[in-house]
């Protein structure tokens, strides 16, 4: 049986060693920190294609909505075999906006969205505070994405760290790997410090990382690049003040069954800079309170910033390489909850079969042709 070596521990590596160990492979997941503790452990966990949507992101959309599609499986899957309730809702989403000028950027949104035949729906703002309450008076006007959904990011990441494991994969935290071993265009296995681990085949999902792993083509340090977020963790009152998972002009807000409210999230290009700002707290609440006055005395419980991984195009790396045995895994941005399940369960056919599926040969690594990549 082919020995696989993983690199990188977030939900997009672990999903991918669940799927290729429930196939009876050898999978080895090397994670240079704690699994799950970096663009994984900070995510909000929408899945929000709809409301995502973009009109330069055709493809990337109906990756977004495929890998939607198979949620409720992922879903049933996952919580079976790790035993764990990964907070899957199905409560939609809703853009707000707040005056004349949000008002006009949404109708745009909303125009491009019917474009694509997307099942949204226009709302007034009276409307919108008829779903949710405690908006606030001055929204003027909402899009209503009821089919997006959500799930808990870490929770799921803890359940994908049981399941790998359960499955037969074997799991080395703390272990960066110092390079990927590459002679003749083939992959031949990594080095942990002075250690050389043979593999027949190698997936790098190192996020925001990659640029960092030693041993692959110079070109590939120029594929992804970190994009720093910060993010908030309130405690709702005994009541969650919303259902819904609310995109506002500034802000987003993720409400959890657990009663924590997530508000997120700046996108700073800072490279691999971590630490939290007075400034990014204080755009985070303002942008909130200003769609949702009643958080002005919830405790903030949880506060955390962490990379996220940008390809050049801002959409993912996926499936092979110009070097034999490498595969990609890489550049989900801000998409990589939502994009999980197809990620994974793409990559797995890839390695069973030897065949790229048109779901994900769009976003295959050729498209970067001007740089060498050999």
């Amino acid at each position: 049986m082919v020995r696989i070596i993983i690199v990188g521990g977030g939900v997009i590596g672990l999903g991918i060693g669940w799927k290729l160990s429930r196939l009876g492979y050898q999978v080895a997941l090397y994670e240079r920190n704690q699994v799950g503790r970096g663009a994984s452990w900070a995510a909000a966990g929408m899945l929000s294609p709809l409301a995502e949507a973009h009109t330069q992101e055709a493809e990337l959309l109906r990756l977004g909505l495929e890998s939607s599609n198979r949620y409720p499986e992922w879903v049933r899957e996952l919580q079976e075999e790790s035993q764990i309730d990964i907070d899957y809702r199905r409560k939609g989403t809703l853009m707000v906006a707040l005056d004349r000028d949000d008002r006009a950027d949404l109708q745009h949104h909303f125009e491009m969205q019917k474009s694509f035949d997307l099942p949204v729906d226009w709302l007034t703002g009276n409307q919108a505070r008829t779903l949710e309450p405690a908006l606030s008076p001055r929204v003027v006007a909402a899009i209503h994405c009821p089919s997006d959904l959500q799930v808990n990011g870490r929770l799921m990441t803890t359940a994908l760290t049981v399941a790998f494991q359960k499955a037969g994969g074997k799991l080395f935290e703390q272990t960066p790997v110092t390079k990927i071993n590459i002679k003749d265009q083939q992959v031949t296995g990594i080095h942990i410090d002075s250690e050389f681990v043979p593999a027949e085949l190698v997936i790098v999902a190192a996020g925001a990382w990659l640029s960092q792993v030693k041993g692959l083509p110079k070109s590939y340090q120029y594929l992804i690049r970190p994009v720093k977020g910060q993010i908030l963790g309130l405690q709702m009152d005994t009541e969650p003040i919303i259902s819904h998972v609310i995109y506002a002009p500034d802000a987003y807000l993720v409400p959890r069954s657990n009663g924590s409210l997530v508000v997120g999230a700046t996108v700073e290009e800072q490279g691999f800079d971590t630490h939290l700002t007075a400034g990014g707290v204080f755009e985070l609440l303002r942008g909130a309170w200003e769609a949702l006055p009643g958080i002005y005395e919830f405790p903030i419980v949880d506060t955390f910033a962490s990379l996220r991984p940008a390809s050049r195009d801002n959409a993912p790396i996926l499936g092979l390489t110009p070097v034999d045995g490498l595969i990609l895994a890489a550049g989900h941005f801000r998409k990589g909850i939502l994009l999980t399940p197809v990620t994974c369960d793409e990559i797995a056919q890839l390695v069973l079969t030897g065949i790229v599926s048109e779901v994900i040969k769009p976003f295959n690594i050729s498209r970067f042709e001007t740089l060498n990549l050999s």
